[in-house]
C-alpha cells in the first residue's frame, strides 16, 4: 500500500532505523505526534517503554508482545498501549501503520 503523494509530504522523523527498513511521515501537535510508518524491510523493535501509544495497521501485519504474550494484528485492527507497558514488536515488510503517540517529541522531526 503506497500512501498518497501529500502525506509522504509531511515531515519525515529521525528514528533508532535506516531509512531502508522504514519511513515514517508525522504530524506533529503539542498535544501529541501522529505517525505514518511504511515498513520496507521486516522490522524488530526491541522491548521498551514510553508514553501512551494507539496505532491501527493500515496494510500488513504487527505482531505485539506484552508481558509475553503475542497478538497479531492486521489491517483494519488496532491496538492500544498504555504509558509505561514494556512491549515489542515485530513488522513485516510491506506494513504500513499509524501510530499516534501522546509524546509530541516521541521522535524529532527531520531538519
Amino acid at each position: 500500500m503506497e500512501l498518497p503523494a501529500f502525506i509522504r509530504a509531511f515531515p519525515a522523523l529521525d528514528l533508532p532505523l535506516p531509512d531502508t527498513a522504514v519511513s515514517a511521515n508525522a504530524m506533529q501537535t503539542e498535544q501529541g505526534l501522529a505517525v505514518f510508518f511504511t515498513f520496507h524491510e521486516d522490522v524488530e523493535l526491541p522491548a521498551h517503554s514510553h508514553g501512551a501509544q494507539w496505532g491501527t495497521v493500515l496494510a500488513g501485519q504487527v505482531a505485539l508482545i506484552r508481558d509475553g504474550e503475542e497478538r497479531v494484528f492486521h489491517p483494519g485492527e488496532s491496538y492500544m498501549i498504555d504509558t509505561g507497558v514494556a512491549h515489542s514488536a515485530r513488522v513485516a515488510a510491506g506494513s504500513v501503520v499509524l501510530d499516534v503517540f501522546e509524546e509530541a517529541d516521541r521522535y524529532p522531526v527531520r531538519a
